[in-house]
């Protein structure tokens, strides 16, 4: 692959909007944008500015476009190359035709990512960074937004640097220590410095759940007897009325879904049949699936009503937080295992949901997003750092070298491999 020549690609989604955008990034990329522009010359235009005209077919001079266009000139621009973007009417009509236009004029289309990647070949990203963009591309939810922020900001890769850094001067300290022992070179603590690089790794491990949490979401049961709440609860979480609610029992006999985002998280609550021994065989059906679904999902909640008498409970699964509802009635009963809440006040409403934010995601919430390459990545440089720890210091050296490498393939060093970088960028989209 040419990674020079001008490459094009639309920028916005598929679909009506008011505006469409097309990218045009590399060497030449302006010569090819005078082709097609009519209005001052792309060329003479300073970086940075937007400018008014029209897009052009270059071969029968057809206008496809009333459009403003932005020029970037290199190395200040998102690829590090000279580029360009024509902000277009959001048609699919008028974009394809810009496209097609650039294409008669000289520049081929861009592969997936391939903004992205030339980004990453001229420096202006590293490997951690390229995948922040797709993960923010991606985003479904605001801790995830948050998360893939931080890591695109570099936040992320300073902190690898740090511990990369950290292991070079062990290494090189280590080697001095073999290579000169006349030179009266002090010993290290060098089990003490791997222990704490360990920790920093094992604390960027602890936050693999709740990056897959940012990213793909959970699901959140709510199951317990006929007219314990859960519906109203479910309602009261929601903050609109989803859910059917009376006082007959039995009312829900099939499973209702609703999506809720709580602290970032994005979920599909789930409102399940009340369970209790019936011969009706629809409602048995229905907690025959409530049960199922219990098993399935991601956390819990089972709801009891404290205003009646304390039902016996069923098994439970180990992620499960207990509610007592209807709190704003006289109890029947108490227990400090139950979370207090009343869906009609929403008394105990923020502690259920500070709860449920740390089943999900511990106390520290999760700084980084991680993907499933860097959690790889952080494994293999854990196991290599252990395996170090419990070697005399003469031959720590290869594993601690295993572990920089693992490191350094996270922020995409020279010692990344050209298919690790292949995985990153497969999955982008095309005007990225």
């Amino acid at each position: 692959m040419n990674l020079r020549d001008p490459i094009c690609a639309i920028a916005t989604p598929p679909g009506k909007g008011a505006i469409g955008v097309v990218r045009l990034s590399g060497e030449g990329a302006l010569e090819v944008a005078s082709r097609v522009w009519r209005g001052k010359d792309p060329r003479k235009l300073k970086g940075g500015r937007f400018t008014l005209g029209e897009v052009v077919d270059p071969e029968t001079g057809e206008v496809l476009d009333q459009a403003l266009l932005l020029v970037f000139r290199a190395p200040r621009s998102y690829t590090g190359e000279d580029a360009c973007e024509f902000h277009t009417h959001g048609s699919m009509a008028v974009l394809r035709r810009v496209l097609e236009a650039l294409v008669k004029a000289g520049a081929r289309l861009a592969g997936p990512g391939e903004f992205t990647f030339r980004a990453y070949m001229n420096g202006k990203l590293d490997l951690a960074q390229a995948e922040a963009v797709l993960a923010l591309v991606e985003a479904e939810g605001d801790l995830a937004r948050r998360q893939a922020l931080r890591s695109l900001e570099g936040s992320f890769s300073r902190k690898i640097a740090a511990l990369e850094d950290r292991l070079l001067s062990l290494l090189a300290h280590i080697q001095a220590l073999l290579d000169y022992p006349e030179e009266g070179v002090e010993p290290l603590e060098a089990r003490r410095v791997i222990g704490e690089v360990l920790e920093e790794v094992e604390a960027l491990l602890a936050q693999a759940r709740s990056s897959r949490l940012a990213q793909r979401g959970a699901r959140l049961a709510l199951i317990g007897a006929p007219n314990a709440g859960k519906s109203s609860l479910l309602n009261a979480l929601l903050g609109y009325e989803r859910a059917l609610v009376s006082p007959i029992p039995g009312t829900t006999r099939d499973y209702l879904e609703a999506p809720l985002e709580l602290f970032g998280i994005p979920l599909v609550a789930v409102d399940t049949a009340g369970i209790r021994d019936t011969l009706d065989p629809l409602e048995r059906a229905g907690v025959e699936r409530a049960l199922r679904i219990a098993e399935e999902a991601d956390l819990v909640l089972y709801v009891a009503d404290r205003s009646a008498p304390r039902p016996s409970l069923p098994p439970l699964p180990p992620r499960t937080l207990k509610v007592a509802t209807k709190a704003d009635l006289p109890p029947l009963w108490e227990d400090a295992e139950f979370i207090p809440v009343s869906s009609v006040t929403g008394e105990g409403l923020g502690q259920l949901k500070e709860a449920i934010r740390e089943a999900f995601l511990g106390r520290g919430g999760g700084e980084y997003l991680l993907s499933e390459r860097q959690i790889e990545a952080l494994h293999q440089a854990r196991e290599r750092l252990l395996e170090a720890k419990n070697l005399p210091e003469d031959l720590m050296g290869l594993a601690l070298e295993e572990a920089l490498k693992a490191l350094a393939s996270l922020r995409g060093r020279k010692e990344v491999s050209e298919e690790v970088v292949a995985r990153v960028f497969q999955n982008f989209c095309v005007g990225k």
